[in-house]
């Protein structure tokens, strides 16, 4: 059997791509293989937002060169131009690596297969039974992402991404329903929705009616909430900008159909920062909003990604950022200091900080969440949760323990719940993807630990 070996890097919207190639690959008959030396030939997904993501890119297909020797790339970093200012057949990445087999950009399934077949012809035909009804994932089995549009309107100054995966194209609402039953089927417990703008679904296609198990349902971001919600599995709503309509899917999160979490990039807290970011719904009250969220879904998380020294930003404007964080009292929050890249607008505006001036600020900021973080989770001990299993091990004692998540904390991205089971068959009952009744018992800075629910008085 003909043999492909795969590196995913990047977000999970190119996860997504990459459970889609990887699917594809299985369906027409290749293996995929776990190294690169059982490899007839590599795929690297690649990600191209920030230098840093650059660099262990281009590592990743050089160490794949090294290893196997037949490569092909495909991703963000395939947009990227090179020093001759063109993206064409390869840009940046043909400069760097020029014998890679072929180079593409992100969400391009038919040309990565098309290459594949160019060099590594495909054993037969393609037979469904060969995967699952919800396709090959490359993460755990009991949770999966579901992407429901690519590409993006709006032109943030620090972003290239539009550049690199275009403007928004709403998936058909019928479309991600049928995948989304099938992964349930398949048996995902956890959905997580993703995008690069979910409140922005439909916008592109002026919200027109699609059909879902023969039902007329508009294309539109609380109209495929309420459809999720009908799975009886978690839903997850990630890249939701703090429109108005937002505020129409808090009712499902209090009555329990959807979790109560909302990953919301805020960015920045100043109104003219905001605007050299050029940041949509900057105009909004997003204090209000918080606000006005918790009221209507008391168990609500809200967690946010933010930039520290952005061009311009002045001591009093990074200090209004502070104080939005201490009022706003978000429960996950991640701030990177702001990195120029190449291409995007941000480069050329006045007033670039010192580097050591930008990650000062990073560091300011997340030592005035840490003890938000830290208040917040201390005000969990001693409530009871649901919470899912993402993995089981050992703690630096030796002690077994399960990874686990509630509806307030997403894979990869936010902490974790550590089950200890009080008993021997406690652990021996423990099963990744099982759903527990647990107590919240201690809190650490970004984590908390939880026993099964009754097993303390």
């Amino acid at each position: 059997m003909a043999s492909v070996g795969f590196v995913s890097l990047g977000c999970p919207k190119a996860l997504v791509d990459s459970e889609r190639i990887v699917t594809q690959l299985r369906a027409e008959g290749y293996d995929i293989a776990p190294d690169y030396k059982g490899s007839d030939l590599v795929i690297v997904n690649t990600c191209g937002f920030i230098d840093d993501a650059v660099r262990e890119s281009l590592d990743a297909i050089g160490e794949a060169l090294n290893e196997n020797g037949k490569v092909i790339v495909t991703g963000c970093l395939g947009a990227r131009k090179g020093q001759a200012g063109d993206a064409a057949d390869g840009g940046l990445i043909r400069e760097i690596h020029p014998s890679v087999l072929a180079v593409t950009g992100p969400h391009a399934l038919d040309e990565v297969m098309g290459h594949v077949h160019q060099h590594l012809p495909k054993p037969h035909d393609p037979f469904s039974d060969l995967v699952p009804a919800g396709g090959l994932k490359l993460t755990p089995r009991h949770y999966a992402y579901l992407k429901i549009s690519e590409g993006c309107n709006h032109r943030c100054s620090f972003c290239i991404i539009p550049s690199m995966r275009g403007d928004l194209v709403s998936r058909p609402i019928g479309e991600v329903m049928r995948e989304a039953e099938a992964l349930v089927k398949d048996g995902v417990k956890e959905l997580l929705v993703i995008s690069q703008d979910t409140s922005a679904y439909g916008v592109d296609v002026k919200y027109r009616t699609g059909f879902v198990d023969g039902r007329p349902v508009r294309t539109r971001m609380t109209e495929l909430v309420r459809e999720l919600a009908q799975l009886d599995v978690w839903v997850r709503l990630h890249y939701v900008y703090p429109y108005p309509h937002v505020d129409e899917i808090l009712p499902l999160m209090a009555q329990g159909k959807v979790l109560p979490y909302l990953d919301v990039p805020f960015q920045h807290a100043h109104p003219a920062v905001l605007k050299r970011m050029k940041r949509p719904a900057s105009g909004e009250k997003n204090i209000e909003r918080i606000q006005g969220w918790r009221k209507a879904c008391p168990e609500l998380t809200i967690r946010s990604t933010f930039i520290a020294g952005f061009p311009g930003e002045t001591e009093a404007e990074f200090d209004y950022l502070l104080q939005f964080l201490r009022e706003a009292q978000l429960d996950r929050v991640g701030c990177f200091a702001y990195s120029p890249v190449e291409g995007a607008t941000a480069n050329d505006l006045p007033g670039q900080l010192p580097e050591a001036l930008r990650e000062e600020r990073r560091e300011r900021f997340m030592e005035v969440q840490q003890a938000i973080s830290r208040e917040r989770l201390e005000a969990r001990v001693g409530t009871e949760t649901k919470v899912l299993v993402d993995a089981i091990g050992e703690d630096e004692d030796g002690a077994v323990r399960a990874e686990c998540r509630s509806s307030g904390e997403a894979p990869e991205i936010d902490g974790l719940i550590y089950l200890y089971p009080q008993t021997a068959k406690e652990a021996r009952a423990l099963k990744v993807g099982q759903w527990i009744d647990a107590q919240i018992v201690a809190a650490r800075e970004y984590d908390l630990e939880a026993v099964r629910a009754g097993s303390v008085s």
